[in-house]
């Protein structure tokens, strides 16, 4: 969401932003020009697995439900016509970016996709490719099974959680000069609460606020002391970052986020 100069707030703000470098640098700009500063920490490591090219003869589409799914994909395959749908814009925007040539965004989450690949696509068109990594959140395949697909899970990428926070974040955040910190998904929040009680800063998130991309991702933090805990209205980054405009507009009249 565009914010105009003339509502832009003059603050020291400073964001946490627990995505991987390459998602991080575009939330990082986004968070810029609402005057906002910003502190990477990826928590997850993402490593693409080297492999022979996916045999994709007679799929009929691959299911992209990450970003990472799609740079996993392009890594390991030349083919680029393949017809791919995507849980997200976010996600959909990378494919475009990789080349692939055909590619529709369900906009939203995996149910999302599933009412997608039921409407475009057909039970005997042909089989189905779900990318993803090591771990996954939700059972892609057992919805489309549902509805008579068949649906072969391929894994190109491992999405291990970091061993520690940076000393940097870990200074940061128990010296109290972070203000909110973002949240893109479940596992991701699950470990940031980990790590935080192992360093011995759980009674320092008393002075930021968490905003989550989801439901599912708050919960994971409820144990931990936070100023404020919100969620954003869809499970996508527009939706986060509206909610963040919608936070920084209320600081205007009222207490900060």
């Amino acid at each position: 969401m565009k914010v105009h100069d003339e509502d832009r707030l003059a603050t020291d703000m400073r964001a946490l932003i627990t995505r991987p470098p390459d998602a991080a640098a575009e939330l990082a700009a986004a968070l810029a020009a609402r005057g906002i500063g910003a502190l990477v920490e990826p928590l997850i490591e993402i490593r693409l697995q080297d492999g022979p090219p996916p045999d994709l003869a007679g799929v009929q589409a691959v299911l992209c439900t990450s970003a990472n799914g799609v740079r996993a994909l392009a890594h390991r395959t030349a083919e680029r016509h393949c017809p791919v749908l995507a849980v997200g814009d976010a996600t959909a925007a990378r494919a475009r970016a990789e080349g692939f040539v055909s590619v529709d965004s369900a906009g939203g989450d995996l149910a999302d996709l599933v009412r997608l690949a039921g409407a475009r696509l057909r039970p005997q068109g042909g089989r189905l490719v779900h990318v993803r990594g090591s771990v996954v959140a939700g059972d892609l395949a057992a919805g489309l099974g549902a509805a008579g697909f068949a649906v072969a899970s391929l894994v190109l990428y491992e999405a291990r959680p970091v061993a520690a926070m940076s000393p940097a974040a870990v200074a940061a955040l128990g010296g109290g000069t972070v203000d909110f910190a973002l949240f893109f998904s479940p596992r991701t929040a699950a470990v940031f609460a980990r790590l935080v009680a192992e360093a011995g800063i759980a009674p320092a998130m008393r002075s930021l606020a968490a905003l989550s991309i989801s439901r599912a991702a708050d919960a994971a933090l409820a144990d931990l002391p936070f100023r404020a805990r919100h969620h954003a209205g869809a499970p996508n980054q527009e939706a986060l970052l509206a909610l963040v405009d919608r936070l920084l507009a209320e600081m205007r009249t009222g207490p900060r986020i």
